[in-house]
């Protein structure tokens, strides 16, 4: 299963060459990864899921087409790739009805803000995050 943000775009994403700067792309990413782990996943799995914090240990992404500014949001597509003891890989497609923009992927660590250092996935965490494993590149469904 996959989880849809619809994304707003800014006039201000745009950069001198007329469409949105490749750095604005990872600023959606964040904006779905936060509305997914921390509205979707305390709505879906418990207050305390994700409550820790976690950090990005990397970042990856394939710009395919290039996006301009527009009044409709984009849709960003995000599911559970790879799913560790530690670490879970989220991966993402930026996209509307007819183009695909952009596919990228995240690793996020659970992360314990007042140890100051990675933790495991919560049992509530990864209960949550198994939902959303999809290794299907080409199907989605809303959530």
């Amino acid at each position: 299963m996959r989880h849809v943000f619809q994304c707003p775009l800014r006039w201000s994403d745009m950069d001198a060459f007329g469409h949105v700067n490749n750095v604005v792309f990872l600023r959606y990413l964040e904006e779905a990864r936060i509305d997914f782990m921390f509205r979707l996943a305390r709505e879906a799995a418990s207050p305390g899921a994700f409550t820790g914090g976690s950090v990005v240990a990397r970042h990856e992404i394939d710009y395919l087409r290039p996006l301009v500014h527009r009044h409709r949001p984009v849709a960003i597509e995000i599911w559970v790739a790879k799913l560790g003891g530690a670490s879970a890989t989220v991966a993402y497609e930026v996209r509307d009805e007819e183009t695909l923009f952009a596919r990228a992927s995240t690793v996020i660590v659970p992360y314990d803000l007042e140890k100051a250092r990675p933790r495991r996935l919560t049992e509530e965490e990864r209960t949550f995050l198994t939902r959303y494993c999809d290794d299907e590149a080409g199907s989605a469904s809303a959530a």
